[in-house]
């Protein structure tokens, strides 16, 4: 069977859907879009994705877009082990309590300091009129960036991102002692760890690990995240923002 996945190597639900495609073994065909140069943007691919970003799953020419909904649905067509749905229902409640709580709180939180770090001197050297075209462009994105704007996200939203940060870290380490980890729900991992992952790769990365400091689980959960024989066909290189970005690494290590 066919399986084509767009996606983009940062994008952090691009993350998500190939750390289960890798899980699972199965075959892909990987299309890389570069976010910047507007691949996301062009007519061929908005007639797949409309939303205009990634990932978008094509697979025996069924269209599948959204990560939390690709990952649920290469988990029912293809079921081979691992499987990372549990069986039993309430448990699979509970999951998908986790994912929505994911998607809601630290999926959107985490871009904000991602932007501020890696992307704004991006946006600096557009002029206004070429950054507020950027933005009227993007179907799904266009409030956050002119809330960013050229000069990046005020202290304020930074703020209440860590915040979110925060929140994210304690319920996952809530999550972990009540199971008995060292994931999310038990020894095995479910696609609740899998939503979550590249959110704490992503803070490991700009230097955010000490908001689990406290948590010592989270860090056993994110050691054990990364033993997976999945996680390193997914984080290839390139994936990471420091390494895609040199000025972001240079500061990162000027701070520490």
């Amino acid at each position: 069977m066919a399986v084509t996945l767009y996606n983009a190597p940062q994008s952090t639900c691009s993350q998500r859907v190939r750390f289960v495609l890798n899980a699972k073994g199965l075959a892909f065909d990987e299309r890389r879009l570069d976010l910047f140069a507007g691949d996301q943007l062009k007519p061929d691919y908005l007639a797949l994705n409309p939303n205009g970003v990634v990932p978008t799953l094509v697979h025996d020419g069924a269209v599948i877009v959204d990560s939390s909904v690709i990952m649920e649905y290469v988990e029912e067509v293809f079921p081979v082990t691992p499987r990372f749905v549990p069986e039993d229902p309430v448990a699979r409640a509970r999951m998908r309590s986790l994912m929505r709580f994911v998607d809601e709180v630290p999926a959107p939180a985490i871009r904000v300091p991602s932007y501020n770090l890696a992307f704004l001197p991006h946006f600096q050297a557009m002029s206004e009129e070429a950054f507020r075209a950027m933005a009227d462009s993007k179907p799904l994105r266009r409030e956050f960036l002119l809330s960013m704007g050229r000069t990046g996200f005020p202290q304020a939203d930074m703020d209440l991102s860590l915040k979110k940060l925060e929140q994210t870290v304690a319920r996952m380490a809530d999550a972990i002692a009540a199971s008995g980890g060292p994931f999310l729900q038990g020894a095995a991992p479910t696609l609740a760890d899998i939503s979550v992952m590249p959110v704490i790769v992503r803070m490991d990365d700009i230097r955010l690990a000490h908001l689990w400091a406290k948590r010592p689980a989270v860090g056993a959960w994110l050691d054990a995240i990364r033993a997976l024989p999945a996680f390193q066909p997914t984080y290839y290189t390139g994936s990471l923002l420091t390494e895609k970005y040199p000025h972001l690494r240079e500061q990162l290590a000027a701070a520490c």
